[in-house]
């Protein structure tokens, strides 16, 4: 089951808060981008996060659900409701989070 667009509009607002969020379409699914660092992945309706110490400290019951067969455990969002915990929740993440790969 892919993503639906309303559910995709739907996390774009609750993170509308937050600068720099982004997203590209990837198979049906989306990846959401903070300031072009990957911090999350919308699949199958659900909202996964990096496992990044800051989101595991934030979230210490979190789930850990692969987004896709195949790929690594990222920490499942459960409460998507929560306007302010997601601010709060990708700002920390957003220092640990990797730097873009550079395109040759």
């Amino acid at each position: 089951m892919a993503t639906s667009k309303e559910y995709l509009a739907f996390i774009l607002d609750q993170l509308s808060d937050v600068d720099g969020i982004t997203y590209r379409q990837m198979i049906g699914e989306y990846i959401i981008y903070m300031s072009d660092k990957i911090v999350a992945y919308l699949c199958d309706d659900r909202l996964l996060v990096k496992p990044v110490p800051s989101a595991e400290q934030l979230m210490p019951n979190a789930i850990y659900e692969p987004p896709y067969d195949g790929a690594k455990d990222m920490l499942l969002i459960v409460n998507v409701d929560d306007r302010a915990f997601l601010k709060e929740l990708f700002e920390a993440m957003y220092p640990e989070l990797p730097e873009p790969k550079k395109r040759k």
